[in-house]
């Protein structure tokens, strides 16, 4: 395996919570604060302001997932070679000249083609921070780190979304474009004090005893295999947060509910409070069952939007599906990372977050063929529900079991 850096000191002494875990932190809120404006927005830019179906609703939300899902394995390969500070800040940087151009041509083609390009800055961000947290983590406290690492994620999943309908309801979408690119380009500066040796690999290899160089040693597949099962069941836990993230705002509209805005800041903050509340949890119940438990609060919260009309019981339906998107990630994510070799850690994060671009770059278009289909973005609740569901069976059969590798 490929000779690493030294390991960081607070996973050497146990700590967790350090001025670096926080730092990476903060850069990785501004980045998802700057993503979490698109997602009240984006789709009624397309709808209201560019004449979109629920198709070209899909195609605009997960065009840069698509991007994303290409090149996140290619992009964790790198992270083990050249370190984690390079990724978060040329991804950083990508994203946010990207966003910036989102306005610049009212035209679909032209939105979905700077919507792939923030795809590429996205893969890189992400695997960077998210590999460096990991990095900093003591081995017994991946699922912790995890689940406080994505405090950022969904703080900005909370702050973002109100943010941005606020910006858009007094400025237009162009407003929301600037400040959200001003964001993420927040977060690429901050990512600039990552420390450098962090992933930063040693030019050799030791294969069976003997260091050779990195050039002879063997070839690593394109998908890192700690990553595939557990990504699997996360790509189909997340087809409830496509259906979420890309109809949410549209239903509440058909309902006469004009302000997706707090139902967002709801699921944002009920995330992020059992993020820092329940981070133990997937490291003293395991993946099997902390899984179990998050795809069924899924689909029990997507069919609740799907079935009740009326706001409180939508907001009830949003504070389940909330419960069981927070405890999914950190569950899946530590038990990839506690699998795959320390010199190869970059590559399985990478490998396992191009599920969650998938199920948002494949899954949010499905989801929109489904809603035109059917009529009615109800539909794509349900579909999410019972993908969810299916997703349940496959984890109860394929994950390891508790006692094994978590």
């Amino acid at each position: 395996m490929t000779l690493d850096a030294p390991a960081a000191e607070p996973a050497a002494r146990g700590r967790l919570v350090t001025p670096t875990f926080v730092l990476i932190t903060v850069a990785a809120l501004g980045y998802f604060t700057a993503l979490g404006m698109h997602l009240p927005v984006l789709p009624r830019y397309v709808e209201d302001e560019l004449g979109g179906s629920g198709l070209a609703v899909g195609v605009a939300v997960g065009a840069f997932a698509v991007s994303a899902a290409l090149v996140r394995p290619a992009v964790g390969r790198l992270g083990d070679t050249v370190g984690r500070r390079p990724l978060a800040v040329v991804g950083g940087t990508i994203a946010a000249v990207s966003i910036a151009g989102y306005g610049l041509v009212a035209s679909l083609p032209v939105l979905v083609g700077f919507r792939l390009l923030t795809g590429l800055g996205e893969a890189a961000f992400f695997v960077g921070v998210a590999t460096a947290v990991q990095d900093l983590a003591p081995d017994d406290r991946r699922g912790e780190a995890a689940s406080f690492f994505s405090t950022s994620i969904y703080g900005g999943l909370a702050i973002g979304p109100f943010l941005g309908e606020v910006l858009y309801r007094n400025g237009g979408a162009g407003r929301v474009w600037l400040v959200s690119a001003a964001l993420a380009g927040v977060g690429a500066a901050v990512a600039l004090l990552i420390p450098g040796h962090l992933g930063r690999a040693v030019p050799q290899t030791l294969v069976e005893g003997d260091v050779v160089p990195a050039a002879e040693a063997p070839r690593r597949r394109f998908l890192h295999p700690a990553a595939v099962m557990p990504g699997t069941i996360l790509l189909l836990g997340l087809m409830g947060f496509a259906a979420f993230g890309s109809f949410l705002a549209i239903h509440l509209d058909d309902l006469g509910i004009d302000d997706a805005g707090p139902y967002f800041l709801l699921y944002g903050a009920s995330v992020l409070v059992m993020r820092i509340v329940g981070a133990r949890v997937p490291d003293r119940f395991g993946a099997v069952r902390t899984t179990t438990l998050s795809l069924l609060a899924i689909a029990v919260g997507c069919l609740t939007i799907a079935a009740v009309d009326a706001a409180a019981a939508i907001a009830v339906g949003t504070l389940v599906f909330s419960v069981g998107m927070s405890l999914l990630f950190p569950a899946l994510f530590g038990l990839t990372v506690n699998t795959a070799p320390a010199s190869e850690r970059s590559h399985a994060v990478g490998t396992f977050s191009l599920f969650f671009d998938l199920s948002q770059g494949v899954g949010a278009p499905v989801l929109g063929i489904v809603v035109d289909l059917a009529g009615s973005d109800r539909a794509a609740f349900v579909t999410a529900a019972a993908i969810a569901l299916g997703g349940l069976v496959m984890a109860r059969i394929r994950l390891p079991r508790p006692g094994a590798a978590r």
